[in-house]
């Protein structure tokens, strides 16, 4: 993954809402969620969905899809797996880690 493709990835999820609505996103999988479901489920007005969907769209995040009269959102879970393996390529000096059961750090 080249680099400026990651800056832009992460600039896009370093705001809050769009952060919890990628991860909606990633939660409900890949049947989606129309604007409609995240606007009820995240309390977020619909005129400021529609911008954070769009940016995260440009980042390449997520996917719109067209179904009869409704918009399906979804992560780009192939985006978002490049980028955790870009973030975590060169982890315990290039030797294969096992996160804990917290997560909360390598044991390498």
């Amino acid at each position: 993954m080249k680099e400026e493709v990651v800056i832009r990835s992460l600039m896009a999820l370093a705001q809050s809402v769009r952060l919890r609505v990628f991860r909606a996103l990633v939660v409900a999988g890949p049947q989606g969620m129309t604007p409609g479901a995240l606007t009820e489920t995240l309390g977020v007005p619909a005129t400021g969905l529609s911008f954070h969907l769009k940016e995260l769209g440009r980042a390449g995040l997520v996917s719109q899809e067209r179904q009869g009269r409704h918009l399906i959102y979804r992560a780009s879970f192939d985006r978002m797996n490049g980028l955790l393996a870009y973030l975590s390529e060169n982890c315990c000096q290039g030797q294969p880690c096992e996160v804990d059961a917290q997560g909360a750090s390598c044991d390498c």
